[in-house]
Parts: structure tokens; C-alpha cells; sequence
């Protein structure tokens, strides 16, 4: 009796799990991040993460913190696709996968909305606007709440056949575009993340810093943010036990999107 209530409900398989979607709402989540930083920070550069908190001199660091975690929460997502790509293979699950990305888009953006905005403060959409708050709301309902009813929508109605692993392969691109132009360095780069050598002590890193003449920004867990006035000189770094020296894809280019 289950069986063939199921059959006239799903065609003979059963419907989408929610194991199958739960993916969608995390590389949703991480694309909506990417929009945001992509967007915001680097190319219209109307805000960064924490423009407005006092006494943060260094704002490239925390626009980079903030990619590497969307990095962290889409590869969770891609990871769920992997695990899921059977379920991906039932009835509904197209549908109700490219529903959970638009919800969780939409939560992305009422979060920040809600905590980054009007909460904790930390930014606006437009700081150089004479109405601040306009461009905060009108943020928040085209790109958070009209994502979230829209994704609502979809997953309650019955119409579209597209594969659930179509849906996953484009969801899978997108957030590896998206992660990819978020690392990309803004021309003329002059800042590089820098990892050493297991076993290199702190000073021989800074020394080896200053020998390619650079300047030390930061430092974290055997993380080296380092800014040269020009072109990262990577050379003298790798002559002086450095494993890797990047300010593009693979280095958190990120990092060096601030003026």
C-alpha cells in the first residue's frame, strides 16, 4: 500500500529527501557571500566587512577572513552534493534543490542585513549615500527576502523535471566561479599570503620577509600577510624556505582587494 502510494506520488521512486536539497542551502548561503563580497567590496568598493568598527586600520584582512569562510561553507556544500548524488537522482529533487540555493541565498542576505546592518552595525550597503538606510532595506528585500520567498515558491510546486544532478552540476559551478573570482587579485597586486616551511621559526620568517623587502601585515597559525611596495618579490622568498607565495587564486587573493 506505501509502495504504491508512493508510485502514483513520484512516478515510482520516492521523493526528494532532505538530505538530497540540504546542500542547495549551504552552497546557496556561500553564493550569496561571494555576490556580496565580489559585488560590494571589490569591484563597486561601497563597503568592507568592517567599515565601520573603530580602530580596525587593516580592513583587507577581515574582507579576506570573510571569503575564506564562504570558501569554507561552499565546500561543505559541494561535499553534500558528492555525498547526495543518488537521492539527486529522485523525483523532485531538481527542483527542490535549486530551491534550498535560493533560499539560501536569501538567508545570507537577511542576515547581514539584520546582524551587519542595523545590529552590530559593522557597515551599510552604501556608505557615501545621503540615505544609507534606503539602500540597506531595498538590499535586503530584493536580494534576501524576495530570494526566500521566490526558493519557497518553487519548492512547493510541482512543475519542473530538470535532474537533481544537472541542478547540482550547476550549482557546483557557480560556486566555483564565484569562489574563483572572489580570490582573483586586483591588477598591479602588491600583497601575498605567504606559508613557510614546517620547522622555520618566527624570526627567520620575518627576516626572510625583510630580505625580499616586503612588510609584514599580519601573521596567523603559520599564515604570513605580506604587502611590498610593487610587485610581490616571491623569488627571494622561495630562495629563503617559503613553500608558498601567492596573491591569486590558490593564495587568498582576496586578501589584497583594499585600497
Amino acid at each position: 500500500m506505501v509502495k504504491a502510494a508512493v508510485s502514483r506520488a513520484g512516478g515510482g521512486s520516492p521523493p526528494a529527501s532532505f538530505r538530497s536539497v540540504r546542500p542547495g542551502w549551504l552552497i546557496g548561503f556561500a553564493l550569496g557571500g561571494f555576490f556580496d563580497g565580489i559585488l560590494l567590496h571589490q569591484i563597486l568598493q561601497w563597503h568592507h566587512l568592517l567599515s565601520l568598527v573603530d580602530g580596525v586600520s587593516d580592513q583587507v584582512l577581515f574582507d579576506g577572513l570573510f571569503h575564506a569562510l564562504m570558501y569554507i561553507v561552499a565546500g561543505a556544500g559541494l561535499v553534500g552534493l558528492v555525498r547526495s548524488r543518488t537521492a539527486l537522482s529522485q523525483p523532485g529533487s531538481g527542483r527542490r534543490l535549486l530551491a534550498a540555493a535560493l533560499v539560501g541565498a536569501g538567508l545570507w542576505h537577511v542576515l547581514d542585513g539584520v546582524l551587519s546592518h542595523w545590529l552590530l552595525g559593522i557597515h551599510r550597503i552604501k556608505l557615501d549615500s545621503t540615505n544609507p538606510l534606503f539602500w540597506d532595506v531595498a538590499w535586503f528585500v530584493v536580494f534576501g527576502v524576495a530570494s526566500i520567498l521566490l526558493g519557497v515558491g518553487l519548492d512547493r510546486t510541482r512543475r519542473g523535471r530538470v535532474p537533481g544532478r544537472n541542478i547540482a552540476l550547476g550549482l557546483g559551478v557557480a560556486a566555483l566561479i564565484g569562489g574563483g573570482w572572489a580570490a582573483r587579485p586586483p591588477a598591479n597586486a602588491d600583497t601575498a599570503i605567504v606559508f613557510f616551511a614546517p620547522g622555520t621559526s618566527q624570526s627567520e620568517a620575518v627576516n626572510a620577509i625583510v630580505a625580499s623587502h616586503g612588510r609584514l601585515l599580519w601573521q596567523s597559525a603559520g599564515v604570513w600577510a605580506v604587502r611590498w611596495n610593487g610587485r610581490p618579490k616571491s623569488a627571494l622568498l622561495y630562495r629563503n624556505n617559503a613553500l608558498f607565495v601567492s596573491s591569486s587564486l590558490g593564495g587568498a587573493g582576496c586578501f589584497a582587494w583594499s585600497k
